[in-house]
């Protein structure tokens, strides 16, 4: 029993890391040396060396903050990066998965923006209508300043019935309404037509993209 501690002891006393030295050559050219790691080796690169003087491992210096964050922010790109091609990547899939030509795309784009003109056309027929309804009501305004509309009691010309004033304004109101809606389905027919533009461009080149072998 005394035997195996005697073996026991000699083999922790020679086991590499065992009375290990730390030594580096500080920002300033000294060498430092200490059992324990010097604070002076904290930006330099220092070596663990054991009791027979090898070198265990070598230690790279510590970080400052603004390397600590550079590193963060380098992860976190890296990080980015490959969510993103992993996104497009599943666009790209599901773009060649939903057209067989390009024709298709053109196809597909014609139907999303056909209900939009539907509606474009509409509007433009309603502002028809208002303009119609507009002259009307501007030639009975005019009829009543004109003092065609006869007289009242008094023998004065008849005033401009509030009612129909507030219908022209309420006329005007409406048509500004109705062009910047027409201006709204404008603005998203050329979205749309820019959107399937980007897919059909990106169908074309992953379709003549050479064949990658693995």
């Amino acid at each position: 029993m005394k035997t195996r501690m005697l073996c026991l002891a000699a083999a922790l006393a020679f086991t590499p890391g065992a009375f290990a030295a730390y030594k580096c050559v500080d920002e300033k050219g000294v060498t430092r040396i200490g059992e324990t790691p010097p604070d002076e080796c904290a930006k330099v690169p220092m070596q663990e060396t054991n009791r027979a003087g090898h070198v265990i491992r070598t230690i790279p210096p510590s970080l400052t903050p603004e390397q600590v964050k550079a590193r963060e922010d380098e992860a976190e790109r890296q990080r980015q990066a490959q969510k993103e091609a992993a996104e497009q990547q599943r666009k790209d899939l599901a773009l060649l998965n939903t057209y067989a030509s390009d024709r298709e795309i053109d196809m597909t784009r014609d139907r999303n923006v056909e209900p939009i003109n539907s509606r474009i056309k509409v509007a433009h027929e309603r502002i028809a209508s208002i303009d119609k309804r507009t002259k009307q009501i501007e030639e009975e305004m005019e009829f009543y300043k004109a003092g065609k509309s006869g007289k009242g009691k008094e023998g004065k010309a008849r005033e401009t019935p509030e009612a129909l004033k507030e219908n022209l304004e309420n006329l005007k109101k409406e048509r500004a309404t109705i062009e910047k809606s027409i201006k709204g389905h404008e603005k998203e027919i050329e979205q749309i037509k820019a959107k399937y533009e980007v897919d059909k461009k990106r169908w074309l080149a992953l379709k003549n993209a050479p064949a990658t072998t693995k």
